[in-house]
């Protein structure tokens, strides 16, 4: 009660409605009170309410049910369609890039990877803080399907699938992974809480014990079934038993973060499988069997979490020897979906032999059981293999092939070719959803334009550099002063950390800004030498976001004066990002020299859009952009309204200091890579003088070389956007 003013301070500055509902007090009595009807409708004891609940006692007991065996007679051509197909295996980038995915400026590895931004990593990794290497690393583990078979199984494949996710990341130990589980089942319903029971023992009591594996958090919805009346009859529906595995481990160095993008530069390489599941390559409950409407008889299975832990540490210990270029789980679809997404993400083709998997060449290929492919040089795979046989996994480990330069993919057995498509012809096939999903929901001419590009001639994204990213050409003012620069925000903001720590690291003093502070005079702009606004979601990112911020200086006498004054001073500078940039382009009529600015509106997507784009930097006389002019280099991109929409009769072109160009330098004209559509791919401007610069791209969260979702092999520390910030400082002197 006592920090309740300093509360109420608080949530006044950020706009945020408060109400105090009561008070907590020692007596252990529950009180409600109505002063509408002046009475107390709640009024009891708290051990009445919390008192020792009554034991409760399910009987239960399980159903048996036939188990027909597979009944499969297709080629593996076909099935790899159909696969491809499936909602579960196929490309997600539909769901991926309308999500932000750069936001605080410290994801070390988001879902997109590699030059392509192919969706296939298996592990999320964050970086503790903004100057060292260490961080976490997150991924699931789901296994529903299975239950519909073997519901103790279904679990114990869902830890397993989590741990193989977690490999990618450099983890100290086994035991340092820490679970939240997930429970969903129909109670009551059927056998439903027979296996249920017998999943959380199988789990809890017997899986995650022989691993050193804690589960210390988790949920349960019990409540999986629906029941409703249709035509005088009562229907039920009922989902099956779930278990969703969320694991989360420390990482030692999120530089060392492998993905599984196929790397074609590196020599001759040769791709190994570890198979965890000791070759018995079971078929129930997989893609494969749900694309032909089957079930089947056995399902994958974690029969020995012993080898599971061995192989975790082999990874491990692979990977902190520079070892393994590339991997990726065996999971859902089987081996041959982990090979081509592999494939895809690396834009190369495949030689692949399966001979030495067995005979049952679609079990071998589409069998979902617990697995890693890597990809090692050919130089190091005696000493991979060495390292797999000490680990005890020699029996169960196969080179299966190589990479190839011409995008073929190549699977055989033995003599006999199993399938020969293009890497092209495969990735649209599995994109088709995607491309299907945006069409619905998007505008499907830029649906169109992203599902083409899967076959273009497309280098990938690069970086060509007119600087060194490594000379701080600031470090002679770092000792002389720290000008104060406003991190200015609203409402919603919230990129205004790494924004802050762009500028620290520059050699600023990031003092907090927020509009209410300039609004109520306890903060002003008189005090400052620099003003960045910061983006994220002003006002919940409703349309026209960027333009009420707008409205609440140019509306506001004193908050009007001190943006005018501030920016008419000669000795000062301004940037504008994704929302801040909307809405500096809003308060033009305040800034010198900004007349020619454009409006930005919604995207031609019609969807906001988390993507890496490439940029290049125009002469310009942008103060932050100088020495930077003719380089062309990936960029965070993460807005919903981000197209220059020119007005009153201004042409595009006049004060362009950034735009968008393709993988080939051109500038970009067709989507993703110009992600909004703006006219001759323009994201960013400044004002004649160069003083104040604006622009929808993100470089405040890829200054650091491991900030970037792709980087090339030779970045070190510094990525090139640090060069913009240090470049404010210089100008300041």
């Amino acid at each position: 009660a006592d920090k309740l003013e300093e509360f109420q301070a608080i949530c006044e500055r950020e706009r945020c409605p408060y109400a105090v509902v009561g008070e907590a007090v020692d007596e252990e009595h529950l009180l409600l009170g109505d002063a509408h009807f002046d009475n107390n409708p709640i009024d009891m004891p708290m051990p009445l309410l919390f008192g020792k609940p009554p034991k409760m006692v399910r009987k239960t007991h399980h159903q048996p049910f036939a188990k027909p065996e597979l009944m499969l007679d297709m080629s593996v051509d076909e099935a790899l369609q159909r696969v491809l197909r499936l909602p579960t295996v196929a490309n997600k980038t539909f769901l991926i890039t309308i999500g932000d995915r750069s936001i605080t400026g410290l994801v070390a590895r988001d879902q997109m990877v590699g030059p392509w931004q192919v969706p296939v990593a298996d592990v999320a990794v964050t970086s503790a803080d903004y100057e060292g290497n260490a961080g976490e690393a997150m991924a699931l583990g789901e296994r529903t399907p299975l239950a519909l078979l073997d519901a103790p199984a279904s679990g114990r494949m869902a830890v397993g699938e989590a741990i193989t996710n977690l490999m990618a990341a450099p983890i100290e130990k086994l035991g340092k992974i820490k679970l939240s589980a997930n429970w969903m089942a129909a109670a009551g319903f059927q056998d439903e809480d027979a296996r249920l029971f017998d999943t959380v023992k199988a789990v809890g009591m017997e899986l995650c014990p022989r691993l050193g594996i804690a589960i210390p958090v988790g949920k349960d919805s019990m409540s999986m079934k629906t029941v409703w009346q249709q035509d005088g009859e009562n229907r039920e529906m009922a989902a099956p038993l779930s278990l969703i595995i969320t694991a989360f481990a420390p990482v030692t160095d999120v530089r060392k973060v492998l993905t599984p993008v196929l790397r074609n530069d590196q020599g001759d390489t040769d791709l190994i499988l570890i198979d965890l599941g000791k070759g018995r390559n079971r078929l129930g409950a997989s893609a494969l069997s749900q694309v032909y409407e089957q079930l089947g008889h056995a399902c994958p299975d974690l029969d020995d979490p012993e080898m599971l832990r061995r192989c975790f540490e082999a990874v491990q210990e692979l990977n902190g020897e520079g070892l393994i270029l590339a991997c990726h789980d065996r999971s859902d679809g089987g081996l041959l979906t982990t090979l081509v997404e592999m494939a895809f993400a690396g834009h190369c083709g495949l030689d692949i032999d399966i001979e030495s998997l067995g005979e049952d060449a679609l079990a071998a290929l589409f069998s979902e059981e617990l697995g890693m492919v890597l990809q090692v040089r050919h130089s190091d795979c005696d000493d991979v293999v060495k390292c797999l046989e000490d680990a005890g996994l020699g029996h169960h480990s196969h080179v299966l092939g190589s990479t190839r330069d011409d995008e073929a993919v190549v699977i055989c057995q033995g003599k006999q070719t199993l399938v020969e498509r293009s890497r092209g012809e495969l990735q649209q096939i599995w994109s088709e959803t995607t491309l299907e999903m945006q069409s619905l929901r998007d505008n499907p001419a830029c649906a169109q334009e992203e599902f083409a590009q899967i076959v273009a001639d497309d280098p990938g994204l690069s970086a060509s550099l007119s600087f060194d990213p490594e000379e701080d050409i600031a470090a002679p003012y770092l000792e002389i002063s720290r000008p104060r620069m406003a991190i200015l925000r609203e409402q919603g903001v919230n990129g205004q950390q790494e924004m802050a720590y762009a500028f620290h690291k520059a050699g600023f003093e990031a003092v907090d800004v927020h509009m209410s502070d300039i609004l109520d005079g306890s903060v002003s702009l008189e005090d400052f030498k620099g003003l960045v606004a910061c983006g994220g979601f002003s006002y919940g990112d409703v349309l026209g976001a960027g333009e009420g911020w707008a409205k609440s200086i140019l509306f506001h006498s004193r908050s009007r004066d001190q943006f005018q004054a501030f920016f008419e001073r000669e000795d000062t500078f301004s940037l504008g990002i994704c929302n801040g940039c909307q809405m500096l382009s809003n308060i033009k009529e305040l800034i010198p020299g900004a007349g020619h600015w454009p409006h930005f509106v919604r995207n031609r997507s019609e969807q906001f859009e988390s993507r890496v784009a490439m940029v290049e930097v125009l002469d310009s006389p942008s103060i932050l952009l100088q020495g930077m002019q003719g380089s062309r280099m990936p960029i965070a991109v993460a807005h919903g309204e981000g197209r220059a929409e020119y007005r009153d009769g201004v042409q595009p072109g006049t004060g362009v200091s950034l735009r968008f160009v393709d993988n080939c330098g051109n500038i970009a004209d067709r989507y993703p890579a110009n992600p909004n559509g703006s006219p001759e791919g323009i994201t960013g401007l400044t004002s004649d003088d160069g003083r104040v610069t604006i622009m929808m791209p993100h470089p405040e969260r890829v200054i650091r070389t491991v900030q970037n979702s792709w980087r090339p092999d030779d970045w070190e520390e510094d990525g090139p956007w640090m060069r913009l910030f240090r470049n404010a400082r210089v100008w300041v002197g």
